[in-house]
């Protein structure tokens, strides 16, 4: 499985780059090839709402704006699952994640045919780390959650993290990252009609008949 990790932090040392290179060291352990991409590291403009409110976005499924996003999107195209990695800036996803996943949002949320979509049935694993107060993180997880839901992406998880959190949540996202890796879904199997139960019939609702005497000579 061919896996991007999206971070979006322009502090390389910090709590979301920590988050990102776990996730990146979970993607390796579960023996799958990892790319690791900053959007921070792009240009990528705010969504320009193009004519009347939708642009070729809706139309051709692609931007009419010039600048990196085209070339990110191509990443999306080809990988086969993601990591979503964001700082907390109140309570929300940060002002690059919103840039790029605002426009990603029009260009593939629109598609008739949902399996047409450069995310869908894929596996997404979302990280919202509050490195400051620690607040906002599982409300940002939500407008996460939505976003996938909205790109027809399947949420393998949802992971807050906060700098009282960190040792033991950097942890769980490298097992997130191993686990979505090498999940093999179960096959469904029919079970066979000799080990069917039988229905039971209804029970007669009212007292039993007491059992009769027997009388002795």
């Amino acid at each position: 499985m061919k896996v991007l990790v999206v971070t979006s932090s322009p502090n390389e040392e910090g709590l979301t780059a920590a988050c990102g290179e776990s996730a990146r060291q979970g993607v390796v352990d579960g023996r799958s090839p990892a790319r690791v991409v900053n959007l921070n590291g792009f240009k990528i403009e705010r969504c320009a709402v193009c004519g009347d409110g939708w642009g070729i976005c809706r139309s051709e499924h692609r931007c009419s704006v010039g600048d990196d996003f085209a070339k990110l999107k191509e990443m999306f195209d080809q990988a086969e699952g993601f990591v979503w990695v964001t700082p907390v800036y109140f309570g929300e996803p940060s002002e690059s994640f919103k840039a790029f996943f605002d426009r990603l949002r029009r260009c593939e949320a629109t598609k008739q045919e949902r399996k047409r979509g450069a995310l869908f049935d894929k596996p997404v694993v979302c990280i919202a780390a509050a490195g400051g107060s620690g607040n906002g993180a599982v409300a940002c997880l939500g407008q996460m959650e939505r976003l996938v839901k909205q790109l027809g992406a399947i949420g393998a998880d949802y992971i807050p993290i906060t700098k009282r959190s960190r040792e033991y949540q950097l942890e769980t996202i490298h097992d997130a990252l191993v686990s979505m890796c090498t999940y093999q879904p179960a096959e469904k199997t029919e079970m066979p009609i000799s080990a069917r139960k039988r229905r039971r019939p209804p029970r007669r609702r009212g007292r039993r008949p007491r059992p009769k005497e027997s009388r002795t000579a």
